[in-house]
């Protein structure tokens, strides 16, 4: 069974809204520049993470190489790969991102020798990017792209077995 629909609803919960304004429509993730980061999913090289608390989704981590004329938001080059994250409104706050975070990125080492994403500045969710080691790469009026490179291959396997998850640790969502 795919996990792309799932993906799509998490795509929604993935766009920043500030407190005290109105979400965006849900038709938002079938705009282009968004709807690349889910479309096609399972492609070569996609990689994710689904978060289920007793038995239901409840957020989800992945990451694609854009590229070209499907470049993202956090573009850095066409080797590294671009994260997007998001949790259910109903399960924030209970560590479920830095858990999918602290998985995806163990496996991504394995794959892409960095990850990138955008975020805004005022977005709370930037905290747990610099806590796995994001820093802000380019600033485009508050549109932050941040990157994380991971160590050298040789102590990739050491990082990844600190984290808890082994090589059988699902690679895709």
């Amino acid at each position: 069974m795919s996990d792309e629909p799932f993906l799509w609803q998490m795509l929604y919960h993935a766009v920043y809204t500030p407190p005290g304004e109105p979400p965006p429509p849900l038709d938002i993730t079938q705009r282009p520049e968004l709807s690349r980061y889910v479309a096609g999913w399972g492609a070569p090289g996609d990689l994710g993470v689904v978060a289920e608390v007793e038995g239901q989704p409840a957020g989800a981590a992945w990451l694609r190489r854009l590229t070209g004329e499907r470049r993202g938001y956090g573009h850095v080059d066409d080797q590294t790969a671009e994260l997007t994250i998001a949790v259910l409104p109903g399960f924030r706050n209970q560590g479920i991102g830095d858990q999918l975070l602290t998985h995806l990125l163990a496996q991504a080492a394995h794959h892409y020798p960095a990850v990138s994403l955008s975020v805004l500045a005022p977005n709370p969710a930037r905290r747990l990017y610099e806590r796995h080691g994001f820093t802000v790469v380019a600033d485009h009026g508050g549109l932050l792209t941040m990157l994380r490179h991971f160590a050298d291959p040789s102590l990739r396997q050491r990082s990844t077995d600190e984290t808890g998850f082994g090589s059988d640790a699902a690679e895709s969502a």
